[in-house]
């Protein structure tokens, strides 16, 4: 995981919208598919109140070192 000393910037993202979702509430998990030292893939998905799938996806994240005096 990208530290105290590191951003994260998105590379792309892919996403499938599967479903609307009118009202109610969505829940979203994650999941890491690699963490490494300069890139991180994550999977994602955001699902309705009966646990049906409303999207699915993906981000790839480049991990860059924060510039000097830029803050914690």
């Amino acid at each position: 995981m990208a530290g105290r000393d590191a951003a994260v910037v998105g590379l792309e993202i892919n996403a499938n919208h599967l479903r609307a979702v009118r009202s109610g509430i969505v829940t979203g998990t994650t999941r890491p598919i690699h963490i490494g030292r300069s890139t991180q893939v994550w999977e994602y998905r955001i699902a309705d109140a009966d646990d049906r799938a409303v999207c699915i996806g993906r981000i790839t994240l480049a991990v860059l070192p924060k510039p000097p005096g830029s803050g914690a």
